[in-house]
């Protein structure tokens, strides 16, 4: 009897941008004082309103005989500008929200930390230039013998923002 040879491994799978980064992160975080990055993953799910918009979690400082106690780390957190007195009042009812999310005493005090936090900071709004003079002359007249006006005005609309769009690519 011959038996089949082992199929091999595939090297082509898809894999998510997670899972990939998850070998250079862990190192990163565990600095931080985290073993997972669920904590940081879930955090709007995890923290009460509106400090799931207004705060991340910066690191976890965990106490020195962490084997012999049962106490909790302190977690640090990065506050949006003007939001520091209020995290730093709602402190204790933050870190209850972590313990029942994860079902034991992981965090024992919230305090703040001092590098800043900018929510939203990846998506600035863009401003759009104003079209000229010439690219509402050139639309208007490639539109004109368009009789609905709803689609006169769609195609205006897509018009200029085509034209400024090819403004910015050529320049």
């Amino acid at each position: 009897m011959a038996e089949t040879p082992p199929e091999p491994k595939r090297r082509n799978k898809t894999l998510s941008v997670a899972d990939v980064l998850s070998g250079a992160l862990d190192p990163v975080l565990k600095k931080r004082g985290f073993a997972t990055r669920d904590i940081i993953t879930h955090w709007r799910a995890i923290a009460p309103r509106p400090y799931d918009a207004t705060t991340m979690p910066d690191k976890l400082a965990w106490p020195r005989q962490a084997a012999h106690s049962h106490e909790g780390a302190v977690l640090y957190l990065r506050c949006a500008p003007g939001q520091a007195l209020f995290a730093q009042h709602d402190a204790p009812n933050i870190a209850a929200a972590i313990n029942r999310y994860f079902g034991y005493v992981l965090v024992s005090e919230v305090r703040l930390s001092a590098e800043p936090f900018t929510p939203g900071s990846g998506a600035k709004a863009q401003k759009r230039p104003q079209p000229s003079q010439s690219d509402i002359a050139k639309v208007g007249a490639a539109i004109e013998k368009v009789e609905d006006d709803d689609l006169r005005e769609a195609l205006r609309v897509l018009g200029l923002a085509l034209s400024g769009r090819s403004d910015r690519n050529s320049k």
